[in-house]
C-alpha cells in the first residue's frame, strides 16, 4: 500500500509538472500573478482604511470644499456645484433634442458667471471677499474661468497664425512660441507680483483674477496649437466649396472650419483642461488657498503635524476622481459630436 501511495503521489506530481510545462502554463502564471496582485491591493486597502488616521481629513471636509467661505453662505457654492453636476449629467445622458444640443454650450458658458455671482455676491447676495474663497470651490473657479477665457483667445490665435497678413501671422506665432517656452510658474509669478507694478496708481486687480489672467495667457497658446492642428486636418476642398457658394472668410472660418477643428481637437483640449485643473495647485506657492493650499494650512496645525500620508492620499484621490470625470465627459461628448454632426 505504501508503495502504491508513493506511485500515486509521483504520478500526480508528474501530471502537475507536465501541466505547468504545457501550453497552459501561461494561463497558470497569469492566474498566479493575478492572485499576487489582488493580495497586494487588499493589503494596501487594509492599510489605507484601518492603519491610517483619517481624522485629519474628516474633520476638515468643510475647509476642503469651501475654504473659509462663511458658513451661513455655503449654500451658494453648493448651488454652483449642483448646477455643474446637472449640466454634466445632461451632457452625458441628456435626451437628443436639437434645441438642447444647440444650447448646451451656452449652458456650460453660463456656469462661470453664475459661479462668480454666487461666490462674489452683490445684487441681493451678501458680498464675500475673494480671500475667503478656497478649497475645491476656488480650484474649480480657477479652472473653469481660465478655460472659458483661453478657448476663444486660442481660436483667434490659431486663425491669426494662418492669416495671410504678415504682421498678424508673425505676432501670433511670436506670442505662442514665447508662452510655450516659458514655465507656467514664471507666468504665475508675473501675474501675482509684476502685474500690480504696471497698473496705474489706485487701480488694483484682485489676486484671484490675476491668477485667472496668468492661466489664460499661458493656456491659450497651447490651445491655439491644438486648434491649428485641427484646422490643418480639414481638407482644402471644403474651403473651395465654401468659396464657390459665395461665403466670405469670416463665415468660412467660424461656421465651417472652427466647429470641425474643435471636434478634431477635443481630446487634446481635454488634456489641456485636465492639465489646467492640476496646475492650479501651483497657486498654493503664491498664497491662494485652493486644494493644496488648504492641505498645507492643515498640516501646519499642531494637531495634525506629520500626517502627510493621509492628506496627500486624499488629495490624489480627489484629483483622480475629478480628472476621470472630465475624461469621461469628454469621451461621451466626442462620441455625440461624431454621431451627431450638428451637435
Amino acid at each position: 500500500m505504501n508503495h502504491m501511495n508513493l506511485m500515486l503521489i509521483i504520478n500526480l506530481f508528474n501530471k502537475i509538472k507536465n501541466f505547468l510545462l504545457s501550453k497552459h502554463k501561461k494561463n497558470v502564471f497569469n492566474f498566479i500573478f493575478t492572485l499576487i496582485l489582488i493580495s497586494l491591493v487588499l493589503r494596501f486597502l487594509y492599510w489605507i482604511f484601518f492603519n491610517l488616521n483619517w481624522r485629519v481629513v474628516t474633520s476638515n471636509l468643510n475647509l476642503y470644499a469651501f475654504g473659509s467661505f462663511p458658513f451661513d453662505e455655503q449654500w451658494r457654492p453648493t448651488l454652483w456645484f449642483l448646477s455643474l453636476l446637472s449640466i454634466t449629467f445632461v451632457t452625458i445622458y441628456g435626451p437628443k433634442w436639437n434645441w438642447l444640443r444647440k444650447n448646451l454650450l451656452f449652458g456650460w458658458i453660463g456656469t462661470v458667471p453664475l459661479g462668480i455671482y454666487l461666490l462674489k455676491g452683490g445684487f441681493g447676495l451678501t458680498p464675500v471677499m475673494s480671500r475667503n474663497w478656497g478649497g475645491l470651490t476656488l480650484t474649480i473657479l480657477l479652472t473653469s474661468s481660465s478655460i472659458l477665457f483661453s478657448l476663444p483667445i486660442g481660436i483667434i490665435l490659431a486663425l491669426c497664425r494662418r492669416s495671410s497678413l504678415f504682421l498678424i501671422r508673425k505676432f501670433s506665432s511670436f506670442y505662442i512660441d514665447v508662452m510655450r517656452s516659458v514655465p507656467l510658474i514664471a507666468v504665475l509669478f508675473f501675474g501675482q507680483l509684476l502685474i500690480p507694478l504696471f497698473l496705474p496708481f489706485g487701480v488694483e486687480i484682485d489676486r484671484v483674477w490675476r491668477s485667472i489672467l496668468a492661466f489664460t495667457l499661458f493656456v491659450s497658446a497651447y490651445i491655439a496649437e491644438d486648434i491649428r492642428g485641427g484646422l490643418q486636418s480639414i481638407p482644402k476642398n471644403q474651403i473651395e466649396a465654401a468659396n464657390s457658394l459665395g461665403l466670405n472668410n469670416f463665415q468660412i472660418n467660424f461656421f465651417i472650419l472652427v466647429p470641425q477643428s474643435l471636434r478634431i481637437a477635443l481630446p487634446a483640449l481635454t488634456n489641456q483642461l485636465i492639465g489646467l485643473f492640476q496646475n492650479t495647485s501651483l497657486m498654493s506657492i503664491l498664497g491662494l488657498m485652493e486644494l493644496l493650499g488648504v492641505s498645507r494650512s492643515i498640516l501646519a496645525n499642531p494637531e495634525f503635524i506629520g500626517q502627510y500620508i493621509e492628506v496627500y492620499i486624499w488629495l490624489a484621490s480627489v484629483y483622480w476622481i475629478l480628472c476621470t470625470i472630465m475624461a469621461f465627459v469628454s469621451k461621451k461628448l466626442e462620441h455625440k459630436m461624431t454621431t451627431n454632426k450638428g451637435y
